[in-house]
């Protein structure tokens, strides 16, 4: 007996009576990274979803029943998975890593993921939802769990997913041919870590009234070429002047002297900020300690901590200071997107 529970339950179920025993075995065979000590490299979706609106949830409801909701998110979104023939690998946070054998599979199960959270009043009513980010390619299975370039860009799509959205490659949409439910748009590119161009994204359509959203689509689609080839960001500091094109890497602002820009100051972080070209903008980044201000026009000055902003037009960038008291080291810009 004791041998028979410390083997993977997905065998012992196989021994179980009735028809769990062909799912069992249909799982077994898409999955063989479930036997104990394997290691491989084979094609795979890769799945990340994580909770939009939970930093806020805890504020308002504390930690004991705001864990209580995002672990009923989590768990809602495994049995989605496990419809759909896919396998949660693990949580961290506020998110789930699932794997599924295909990047049709993965797909669907994001798309019903989405639905399933959207449709739930009590989520509603605490202003939860999902972005959801997948990719489909080699990834190397050891001991239960994945790694590899794979898992890097399916985590990239999921940084690059908002609230209520599902980003993967356009190379992973592509591999769907044949399933008819499934509809994209395109985002244009991004850059992933490790990869020597950006690749091509798109946003995966999941509501059930898709009028507003096909108007939207056909209007991306006339000028969308046109308007990344024309992006350009202008940064200006102490004399120096740096361009930035949607083609350009991410662009680091910090302390550390192999930053894009470095900004010597103690109040500011060796990797203080980054500024991006994503889903169409120059999209600035605060990783921070003390936080990032913006001004931007005639706007008020805004403080970024954490968080991103898209930058427009012309405007300044103060790093770990307010602009009042930081005025030696202000990095001015300027868009054309």
């Amino acid at each position: 007996m004791a041998e028979a529970d410390s083997q993977p339950e997905l065998f012992r179920e196989v021994r179980a009576e009735g028809p769990s025993i062909q799912l069992a075995v249909e799982t077994a065979a898409a999955f063989p990274y479930y036997c104990d000590g394997m290691s491989t490299t084979q094609p795979i979706t890769i799945l990340f979803a994580d909770v939009s609106g939970s930093t806020k949830l805890f504020e308002l409801k504390g930690d004991v029943v705001a864990r209580q909701l995002v672990s009923a998110v989590l768990g809602a979104l495994g049995e989605v998975a496990g419809r759909h023939g896919g396998r949660v690998i693990k949580t961290i946070g506020d998110e789930v890593m699932c794997t599924f054998p295909t990047a049709l599979q993965g797909i669907l199960a994001a798309i019903d993921m989405q639905r399933r959270i959207a449709h739930d009043v009590q989520l509603a009513r605490d202003n939860l939802a999902i972005r959801v980010g997948l990719h489909h390619g080699d990834a190397l299975i050891e001991e239960g769990d994945v790694y590899g370039d794979a898992v890097n860009t399916a985590a990239r799509m999921a940084s690059l997913a908002k609230r209520e959205q599902i980003v993967t490659t356009a190379s992973s949409a592509q591999t769907t041919a044949g399933g008819g439910a499934v509809r994209t748009r395109a985002l244009g590119t991004a850059r992933v870590s490790g990869k020597l161009l950006p690749i091509e994204i798109v946003d995966v359509l999941w509501q059930d009234d898709m009028s507003n959203v096909t108007t939207v689509q056909r209007a991306i689609k006339i000028d969308d070429h046109i308007k990344i080839a024309e992006a350009k960001l202008t940064a200006r500091y102490r004399g120096r002047v740096m361009e930035l094109s949607p083609t350009s890497p991410p662009f680091i602002l910090g302390r550390d002297p192999n930053a894009g820009l470095q900004v010597d100051a103690e109040w500011v972080s060796r990797s203080h900020a980054m500024i991006e070209y994503k889903r169409g903008y120059f999209m600035l980044i605060d990783r921070s300690t003390n936080g990032t201000w913006v001004k931007q026009g005639e706007e008020d000055e805004l403080r970024l901590h954490r968080d991103e902003v898209h930058l427009r037009k012309a405007g300044c960038i103060s790093l770990g200071q307010a602009l009042a008291v930081n005025k030696d080291d202000i990095i001015y810009y300027q868009c054309t997107t």
